[in-house]
């Protein structure tokens, strides 16, 4: 590739002619929603949610920023802000990777393989291992409650009421949480 821009254009574009449904943000490359489905064989298949990517300066180079916009009960997402704790695109990001991998490989096999030892969600990650049934029920209400495949497109602002908007979500703090804002 002769620059990091054409490689994000190609990418991007490569994402938008896959069965993926994009939405950019300000009509650019830099930032867009992608709506991802549960992988089948596992309890998140049926369920779908809109996840922010950011793409950096450096991409690919530098790993894009991802992070779940609708809620989701899973050990490595962060309940709060959505942001995913995934060695493959915190750390051990290479050029070789594509944006395709990450909705047809990481992100599925964080799904399917969840790391309860390195949690984002401590709350998940010891259900997960203290009572394994009563967490796949919780992840099963989660998906049933937001990640209804006609809530996907609406944005959040849409499917939460006000009684589910809390100050601890939306209070002051040190750490923006505010939900899918992606890793930085």
């Amino acid at each position: 590739m002769s620059s990091p821009s054409k490689r994000r254009e190609m990418d991007f574009m490569k994402l938008l002619m896959s069965d993926y449904k994009v939405e950019t943000i300000n009509d650019g490359m830099q930032e867009f929603y992608v709506e991802f489905n549960g992988p089948k064989e596992s309890l998140y298949q049926g369920g779908v949610w809109k996840v922010r990517v950011e793409l950096p300066d450096a991409y690919p180079y530098k790993s894009p920023s991802i992070g779940f916009v609708t809620k989701i009960y899973h050990p490595n997402v962060d309940e709060m802000s959505g942001s995913v704790c995934l060695d493959v695109i915190n750390q051990t990001w290479s050029p070789m990777f594509d944006l395709l991998n990450v909705f047809e490989v990481f992100l599925p096999q964080l799904l399917l393989y969840p790391n309860p030892s390195d949690p984002l969600n401590g709350e998940a990650a010891a259900l997960m291992m203290r009572d394994r049934s009563s967490y796949d029920q919780k992840v099963k209400e989660y998906c049933e409650k937001y990640a209804r495949p006609e809530n996907a497109s609406a944005s959040p602002d849409e499917k939460l009421s006000d009684e589910e908007l809390s100050e601890e979500e939306y209070g002051s703090s040190d750490e923006e949480t505010v939900p899918g804002n992606p890793d930085p």
